[in-house]
């Protein structure tokens, strides 16, 4: 009996009919993970206007998070001099280098197995992303805090997040997202992607976002402003004082004064302080002073902005009060 002929698999189509497209083989065999936030793009039309957005170079080292199947990442290799492409499923990074073998692009390609949030990641220019939603906060901040972070980020995220992205002082969205990326980012809105763009569709709606971190950086501890927006975030339609008055932010607060009174010699405040009780009394007593006297007691973090904020935040440490 003759053997049946094999099909073989390609990602271009074949007008001879002989080769099976690479989308119509995952559609039929590939099972994608949504809890893995697997949703890959599958608008060309939405695939190249992100990459145009993003404003590459030729001299460009492109670091992409989820590259999936590769249908950004075919068009970011025509453009780029390298593309780091960061994946999680080793499923789907056999995909995408079955896809660029053989091709010019081959070269250019680097896969990084791995968790994103675990893995170290080398120089890059720029980042591209079509984000699993469910780090889509980690992400951000992870870009943030690189030590040569990339000149532009072309990221999509869930709508809602993306809007919480943008959200300004009085917005419903506003949030500690919104003030902290601010500070160390310009946020600014792309493009809507629908639902029906992806394969399989998600539960919600999509946007595209550009972000530019601030060059020079804002002169100010990361950890410090972060520690501070924790604590009037927690609540932010209650009043600043109210978020002060929780025994976790005092004991936080009290051990980080007892840290600060160790390493500046301070004698007169030390003498102050014979016990536990005494140190908790001097730092409410700090705490109602800078509240007061700053005039943000009675406010609410929803209607700050960054300036207020860093005003709050000098305040704070002009009496010994730090967050970190």
């Amino acid at each position: 009996m003759a053997k049946a002929p094999r099909k073989k698999f390609s990602t271009a189509p074949n007008p001879t009919g002989d080769t099976v497209a690479a989308e119509k083989h995952l559609n039929s065999v590939f099972k994608f993970n949504t809890n893995l936030g697997q949703h890959i793009l599958k608008n060309p039309l939405v695939a190249q206007g992100i990459v145009d957005k993003a404003g590459i170079k030729p001299s460009d080292i492109v670091l992409e998070v989820g590259p999936g199947t590769g249908n950004l990442t075919v068009r970011i290799l025509e453009q780029a001099r390298k593309v780091v492409a960061v994946e999680m499923d080793p499923r789907m990074a056999a995909e995408l280098t079955k896809r660029v073998h053989g091709t010019p692009q081959q070269k250019k390609l680097e896969i990084l197995l791995g968790d994103f949030m675990k893995t170290e990641l080398p120089y890059f220019d720029v980042c591209i992303s079509n984000t699993p939603y469910q780090i889509s906060s980690p992400l951000v901040f992870k870009l943030l805090n690189q030590p040569n972070p990339p000149r532009v980020s072309i990221l999509m995220f869930q709508r809602e997040f993306a809007l919480r992205l943008l959200a300004r002082p009085g917005d419903a969205l506003y949030c500690r997202l919104s003030a902290n990326v601010q500070m160390w980012a310009n946020v600014t809105h792309i493009m809507k992607v629908g639902k029906n763009n992806f394969r399989p569709p998600p539960q919600v709606e999509s946007s595209v976002v550009r972000i530019e971190i601030k060059n020079p950086r804002p002169n100010i501890d990361f950890n410090e402003w972060d520690g501070l927006l924790r604590i009037v975030f927690v609540r932010k339609n209650k009043t600043i004082a109210a978020g002060f008055k929780s025994n976790n932010v005092l004991e936080i607060l009290e051990k980080n004064y007892k840290t600060f009174l160790a390493t500046s010699n301070l004698d007169n405040d030390t003498m102050m302080v014979d016990d536990k009780s005494n140190y908790q009394d001097i730092v409410k007593q700090k705490i109602d002073q800078v509240l007061t006297e700053t005039g943000f007691a009675d406010k609410r973090a929803s209607k700050l902005d960054q300036t207020d904020f860093l005003k709050l935040l000098y305040a704070f440490h002009q009496v010994g009060i730090h967050f970190a």
